[in-house]
């Protein structure tokens, strides 16, 4: 089974697939009501220019969430070989 990493450490360009959300229970809410839930193929669009916050790309929307948000999404690379 492939590895599980923190969504904000994936590079502009890489996807993943979403396979844990931690957090306390509010958090965790919010984040399903955005469409951050397990299953779901998730993109990293770009970084802002400071680095934070970061825009993804998930279920035909954009996002943006801190560094510090986006950490407590765990996710499995899609296509890690090829970028």
């Amino acid at each position: 089974m492939p590895e599980s990493i923190q969504l904000h450490l994936l590079r502009p360009g890489q996807r993943g697939t979403i396979t844990r959300i931690n957090g306390e229970s509010a958090l965790r809410r919010r984040f399903a009501e955005m469409g951050i839930v397990k299953g779901e193929t998730i993109l990293i669009e770009r970084n802002a220019p400071m680095g934070d916050p970061v825009e993804y790309f998930i279920k035909g929307y954009h996002l943006a969430l801190r560094k510090e948000e986006s950490a407590n999404i765990e996710v499995t690379l899609i296509g890690s070989e090829n970028g």
